[in-house]
């Protein structure tokens, strides 16, 4: 299932040459993240609770397109689940008219908050917590 979340790009978010700043496509690929999570049931609170949290292992960004002051964007997250500690995410972001603007190979994990370790079976934890498996792609 491919997730999507609006956003506008706002003028503080520019930089020098008039353009979206590279590290808010990050900032907005990881806006994107957490909605895709809180729309399976998985907020921040629910999670720190139960000991987890998701992390960051590596992301990287082809940017394609430039934004610019007021362009609406959607971004887009889908899951890419498979075996062991880690799983992977694919994520764009896509102009109205459908020109895209970047695309995120994103590897993340899900961390034991007090062994600060990754979990061996990320999908069984999340699973265990969500309410939603469909937005979680599974």
């Amino acid at each position: 299932m491919t997730f999507s979340v609006p956003v506008t790009v706002r003028g503080y978010e520019l930089d020098v040459n008039g353009h979206l700043n590279q590290a808010v496509y990050h900032q907005y690929a990881e806006h994107a993240r957490w909605e895709v999570l809180r729309a399976a049931g998985l907020v921040p609170d629910k999670m720190r609770l139960a000991g987890v949290g998701p992390v960051v292992l590596e992301s990287t960004v082809k940017h394609l397109r430039e934004l610019h002051l007021g362009d609406e964007v959607t971004v887009t997250s889908e899951f890419e689940w498979g075996e062991g500690k880690v799983f992977r995410m694919r994520q764009q972001i896509i102009k109205l008219d459908g020109t895209i603007s970047a695309e995120f190979g994103v590897v993340l994990g899900l961390m034991d908050l007090t062994a600060r370790k990754l979990v061996s079976n990320p999908i069984e934890r999340f699973l265990e917590l969500a309410e939603s498996r469909e937005a979680l792609g599974l």
